[in-house]
């Protein structure tokens, strides 16, 4: 870590050691840093909280923080981590001290300038987010083999949609392709099976720390 580095902060919401509960990692332990800040609010948002509280941490105490937890594994998530310039010399940061890091972003702001080292799990908003129009669609030319895409389905129409979006930008030749069904808004086995009748190569993403603690528990 340089001198430098230590110069910078981040406002952090939670750090916390947790099993991966989504992604192509789910069941792995791993090591959360949740920043503070939003600028979206979809309406299926679990992590409201994270929209204003937090603290300013060094980038010293936060890399001690997770070094404590003795596990390689980091994902940096929110709110919106990428609202937070300093997030992109912290993630260079941790890469350079041979983490493995993922990032969870909202796909509305420009994953570019991401260490090419960090996976980069990337939301595509579906229509009953209530915030569609904020998809940045120059992104996915963007997207690398290893990195993932997200869509969180609401309803039949956030499905059919979703088909639509993989199609026109041969999104699952390109990347790994997540559908989430929306929490107690749709059924598991619906999404289920939608995905086995149109045959489609995506990978069924429930979010599995809903199922192993309260839907609504902090840092898990």
């Amino acid at each position: 870590m340089t001198a430098a580095d230590n110069n910078l902060t981040l406002k952090i919401n939670e750090i916390f050691y947790s099993i991966q509960g989504e992604s192509s990692y789910a069941g792995l332990p791993c090591v959360f840093v949740r920043l503070t800040y939003c600028d979206l609010y979809c309406n299926y948002c679990d992590t409201e909280y994270a929209f204003f509280e937090g603290q300013d941490m060094s980038f010293q105490e936060i890399v001690k923080k997770v070094k404590s937890y003795n596990c390689n594994l980091v994902e940096i998530t929110g709110g919106e981590p990428l609202i937070q310039d300093n997030v992109i010399p912290f993630m260079k940061l941790l890469c350079d001290q041979r983490c493995q890091v993922l990032i969870e972003t909202a796909g509305h702001i420009d994953i570019g300038k991401i260490d090419p080292r960090v996976v980069r799990i990337m939301d595509i908003k579906c229509p009953s987010s209530g915030v569609s129009e904020k998809n940045r669609w120059e992104n996915i030319t963007e997207l690398k083999d290893k990195d993932e895409v997200k869509f969180v389905i609401g309803s039949r129409d956030d499905y059919q949609w979703a088909k639509e979006v993989l199609n026109k930008y041969n999104l699952s030749g390109r990347c790994t392709v997540l559908m989430s069904p929306v929490f107690d808004r749709i059924k598991l086995s619906d999404l289920a099976e939608w995905i086995l009748a149109d045959q489609l190569n995506v990978r069924f993403q429930p979010q599995i720390q809903k199922f192993i603690w309260r839907a609504d528990k902090r840092g898990v």
